[in-house]
């Protein structure tokens, strides 16, 4: 066990530049274990069957069907362990620690192969410009645990409030789930509207998984590990309807950004605000408002005051 203190109700600081490689190889574990699922759980519609999920010590897959049974693999940010567990009682444990990309692939491959329950996936990962296949990359390498930890924490912060923001959608809304693509945290509200066509573009990603995607008109915000000094809260809108960038949203060190076509809160501005909570729920409110007004979206019929 490690001594860290259980902050889970706090917005700890995690600044980018200082934790930037074990960021970089821990979205490369992720793939790993985010592929295995993609390729055991049934498809469901955007691809919401492939994200993994907080859980009271890190990430899981959650439940994962492999013929007449299932298993579920969890990365522990408080032991500093991957648990591979089978329906059947056996687990194998592979732990976390600074290891290149390549050696934790081949434990991953090598713990479902002793379970009997083997996975073949696709070795390039999704999403990134430098696409090293897994049994390859000897690059990304380091793992610092207290880092690892700090993350979790600002991961489980964002997800209390992406939560509770959920709860009022009585629409078409996804789980909050964590894209191990672009690695970030992120709950969809959906109009009823199909969208345009998605012109695709995502680096080393197929068009027509993009295009699954965003088949239907929405709004969708979330939290990623970069963009600012500490990471960022993002909305955006797909399609962007007119009148979109000039809504005014808030708090004030919310800005659009044109460079990537979303609103951008840096996690810095939320961490040390009187109330982060009630700030970034103010965030994702007004920039969800940016797209429902602007969108003309039904909703009376949509949003709902939880009892």
């Amino acid at each position: 066990m490690t001594g860290f203190r259980d902050s889970a109700g706090d917005w700890p600081s995690l600044r980018v530049a200082d934790w930037a490689d074990t960021r970089d190889t821990l979205h490369m574990w992720m793939q790993v274990v985010g592929k295995v699922r993609l390729a055991l759980a049934p498809m469901v519609n955007h691809w919401w069957q492939v994200p993994l999920y907080l859980s009271a010590r890190g990430l899981t897959t959650s439940l994962m069907p492999h013929g007449r049974r299932s298993l579920d693999i969890e990365f522990d940010f408080c032991e500093h362990v991957l648990h591979i567990r089978s329906s059947s009682g056996d687990a194998r444990r592979i732990r976390l620690a600074p290891k290149p990309v390549a050696e934790f692939y081949r434990e991953t491959m090598a713990a479902l192969r002793e379970l009997e329950l083997p996975v073949s996936i696709w070795t390039r990962p999704r999403e990134v410009e430098y696409a090293i296949p897994f049994e390859e990359d000897t690059e990304h390498s380091s793992y610092d645990p207290e880092h690892a930890h700090l993350f979790w924490q600002q991961l489980l912060g964002a997800h209390r409030v992406l939560a509770e923001f959920r709860s009022r959608f009585v629409g078409k809304v996804s789980p909050v789930h964590f894209f191990w693509g672009a690695m970030d945290l992120a709950v969809t509200r959906f109009s009823g509207r199909t969208a345009p066509k998605h012109p695709g573009g995502a680096p080393n990603c197929a068009d027509w998984v993009m295009v699954e995607g965003y088949s239907h008109e929405l709004s969708s915000c979330g939290f990623w590990p970069g963009g600012s000094g500490e990471g960022t809260f993002y909305s955006y809108a797909y399609p962007e309807p007119a009148g979109y960038v000039q809504h005014p949203v808030r708090p004030a060190d919310a800005s659009y950004s044109p460079e990537v076509g979303e609103f951008l809160l840096p996690y810095e501005a939320v961490r040390t605000a009187a109330d982060p909570d009630a700030t970034l729920l103010e965030f994702l409110q007004t920039t969800y408002e940016a797209a429902a007004d602007n969108g003309a979206w039904d909703r009376r019929q949509l949003e709902v005051a939880p009892v």
